[in-house]
C-alpha cells in the first residue's frame, strides 16, 4: 500500500513538473531574429535609407541578426509604423522619441555625441537673399502676406522650437497666420524657398549644411535669418519588451562605432560623417527626453495662454492638464519637474 502511494505520489510530482516547463518557457524572452529599422525623412525616402545603409550593413554584420531599413516619406508615417508596432529600432526626433517612450513602446539607448568646441545643432529660419520677402522684420509684422514652409509637428526643429521660441512669442501661430503653408521635409522647404514657391522656411543648421553640399546652387540663394537656442536632441532607440543583454549590445556596438583605429574604423567614422554624427554616439537613456518634455510643456501653455476660452477657469483648468502630463512624464523618464 505504502508504495503504491508513493508511485503514485511521484507520477503526480512527474506531470507537474511537466506542465511547470512550457510556464517556465514562455515567460523567456524570444531570441531577436530580425531588426527593422526606422528611417526619418531627410529628403526623399530613397535618399535617407541610402544615409542609413553602411551603418544598418555594418549593425547586422556586428551582432549576427539582419538589419532591414524601414524607410517613409513623413513623420507622420513613421509615427504610425511606430504605432503598429512596425519598427524596432530607430533614429527620432525627440518630440517622436518622447511619445514612443511614454507610450512603453520604445527605450532610449544612445543619442549623437557632442563634443566643446564643435558647432551647435539649431533650428533656423531660411529666406531668400533678395527682397521684397528677405527681412525678419517684416515677416513679424505682416506673416499674412507669406507664403511658409515648415515641418511636420512631430518635427522638433522644423515646428516646435520656431512656434515656440520665435512665433507665439510674437503672437503668430503658424498654422494660421501665414498666407499659405508647405509642410514637408528640411530638404523639400529649403527648395520651396529657394525656388519661389514660398517665402520663408524652417530648417535646420545641420540639414541647411547638407543642403548646401548636395544644392549649391539653390542654396547660394539663401540666407539664415533667425537662428534659436540648442534644442532637444534626437536620440536612437530600440524596442522596450527586448531583452536587456540584446538591448545592451545594440548600445554597446553604437557607442564603439567609429572609436577604433585602422582602415575599419576609418570607413565607420566616414559613415558617421555623413549621419552628420561625426563624433559617433554617446550612452543615453530616457531621460536623455527630459528636455523634450520640458518644451512640451512649454509649448503647451503658450498656446492655452493665445488661445480665446469662454472663461478663466476654462483656461486654468487646461493649463492645470498640461501639468499634470507633464508631471507624468517626468516621472517616467525619471527626472525631477523643472518649474
Amino acid at each position: 500500500m505504502i508504495a503504491w502511494l508513493r508511485a503514485a505520489w511521484l507520477a503526480v510530482l512527474a506531470v507537474a513538473a511537466c506542465a511547470a516547463v512550457p510556464a517556465a518557457q514562455a515567460t523567456q524572452p524570444e531570441p531577436v531574429k530580425a531588426i527593422r529599422f526606422g528611417v526619418l525623412p531627410l529628403g526623399g525616402a530613397v535618399e535617407s535609407r541610402a544615409l542609413w545603409t553602411p551603418l544598418l550593413a555594418d549593425l547586422g554584420r556586428s551582432i549576427g541578426v539582419p538589419v532591414s531599413a524601414y524607410s517613409v516619406s513623413s513623420y507622420e508615417e513613421l509615427d504610425r509604423a511606430i504605432g503598429r508596432d512596425e519598427i524596432d529600432m530607430a533614429f527620432l526626433s525627440a518630440k517622436m522619441a518622447l511619445d514612443a517612450v511614454t507610450q512603453g513602446r520604445m527605450k532610449v539607448i544612445a543619442q549623437i555625441a557632442r563634443r566643446p568646441g564643435m558647432p551647435e545643432h539649431r533650428a533656423v529660419l531660411l529666406m531668400r537673399k533678395a527682397p521684397p520677402f528677405n527681412s525678419l522684420e517684416a515677416l513679424l509684422a505682416r506673416p499674412e502676406s507669406w507664403r511658409l514652409a515648415r515641418g511636420d509637428s512631430r518635427s522638433v526643429t522644423g515646428f516646435q522650437v520656431p512656434q515656440s521660441e520665435l512665433f507665439l512669442p510674437n503672437h503668430i501661430v503658424m498654422e494660421t497666420r501665414f498666407r499659405s503653408e508647405i509642410v514637408d521635409t528640411h530638404q523639400a522647404t529649403a527648395l520651396a524657398v529657394a525656388n519661389g514657391d514660398a517665402d520663408v522656411a524652417t530648417n535646420n543648421s545641420t540639414d541647411f549644411e547638407r543642403f548646401r553640399e548636395q544644392f549649391p546652387v539653390e542654396a547660394e540663394r539663401l540666407q539664415v535669418v533667425w537662428e534659436s537656442q540648442p534644442p532637444p536632441g534626437a536620440p536612437m532607440v530600440v524596442r522596450r519588451g527586448w531583452p536587456p543583454e540584446f538591448q545592451a549590445r545594440l548600445q554597446s556596438f553604437l557607442t564603439n562605432y567609429g572609436q577604433g583605429k585602422g582602415p575599419r574604423a576609418d570607413a565607420e567614422r566616414e559613415v558617421l560623417k555623413t549621419l552628420r554624427a561625426g563624433f559617433g554616439y554617446a550612452a543615453a537613456d530616457d531621460s536623455a527626453l527630459l528636455p523634450q518634455a520640458r518644451l512640451d510643456r512649454q509649448l503647451g501653455r503658450q498656446r492655452a495662454m493665445a488661445a480665446q476660452w469662454v472663461n478663466d477657469a476654462a483656461r486654468e483648468q487646461r493649463l492645470q492638464r498640461i501639468e499634470k502630463v507633464y508631471a507624468d512624464q517626468v516621472r517616467m523618464l525619471g527626472g525631477t519637474p523643472a518649474r
